[in-house]
């Protein structure tokens, strides 16, 4: 090194080693610092520090990146998503599902409780149409339009020819009177209505002789067993006699049901 610091162009560095008493020196090992070796680096040299554009537009580039994953991730979440009809906005289909021939088809017969834990059955009936449905005490999404419609359905006749309405629970979890009697408070449900309950059994047997399927599955939540029923959401019109004369499948219009009644009204 020269007075000034810096190595010679083509200095060699020595290096010795130590050696201890009793031991011979081994030749020196020499490393040669050839002329291309550098001398000095500054601090703001700019070939050792990245430039401060540089990584501006790294910053940049990485924000376009991830906003445009965004956007794309944002796109096919509306694109894929299911469809959530508002209840409000529910679909309809027109006409019933199957007719039948006066005399044609008995209607099932049931012994059951209503709201107020009478007793109803079809034969106490018997001289008036009725309409037979299958709702959920419990539901909060289309069972209070399907009473809405039936309710409207009601309103279409005079009174003295309104058909009875007779709304089979399908949720052996929700049958208790406070539920029913709920119902009918915020449902708005007409006179004609009535809630028609009994044991789990009976229950199952009305179900099964309409072609009712009922699914219910029980999940623990917080300590909570919470039940969502999933049910075929059908009404049959019975006509004065007894004998099923339509059945109309959810989402149907009220119109079509009081078209399928006006005839039975006028017999009745």
């Amino acid at each position: 090194m020269d007075a000034a610091g810096e190595f010679p162009a083509a200095a060699s560095l020595a290096i010795r080693p130590s050696i201890r008493k009793g031991e011979t020196s081994s030749p020196l090992r020499v490393a040669r610092l050839d002329a291309g070796y550098p001398r000095s680096v500054a601090a703001s040299d700019p070939s050792a520090v990245p430039r401060r554009d540089s990584l501006t537009r790294l910053r940049w580039a990485l924000w376009v990146v991830v906003l445009l994953l965004a956007t794309v991730a944002a796109a096919l979440f509306f694109a894929l998503r299911p469809a959530h009809h508002s209840p409000t906005s529910a679909p309809q289909s027109a006409g019933p599902a199957a007719t039948w021939a006066a005399g044609a088809r008995p209607a099932p017969g049931f012994n059951l409780l209503d709201e107020r834990g009478d007793p109803i059955s079809l034969v106490s009936l018997r001289g008036r149409p009725v309409i037979v449905t299958f709702i959920d005490p419990l539901c909060r999404d289309y069972c209070p339009i399907e009473a809405q419609r039936l309710n409207a359905v009601a309103r279409a006749f005079p009174q003295g020819s309104k058909p009875a309405i007779v709304a089979v629970s399908v949720n052996v979890y929700g049958n208790a009177r406070a539920n029913l009697l709920l119902d009918e408070r915020k449902w708005k449900l007409t006179p004609e209505w009535r809630w028609a309950v009994g044991r789990p059994s009976v229950l199952a047997r009305v179900w099964d002789d309409y072609h009712v399927q009922v699914l219910a599955t029980s999940k623990k939540i917080a300590g909570v067993n919470v039940h969502r029923i999933g049910h075929t959401e059908a009404a049959y019109v019975i006509d004065a006699n007894g004998f099923e004369r339509a059945l109309f499948l959810w989402p149907y219009r009220a119109q079509d049901v009081v078209q399928a009644l006006r005839p039975l009204a006028r017999a009745s």
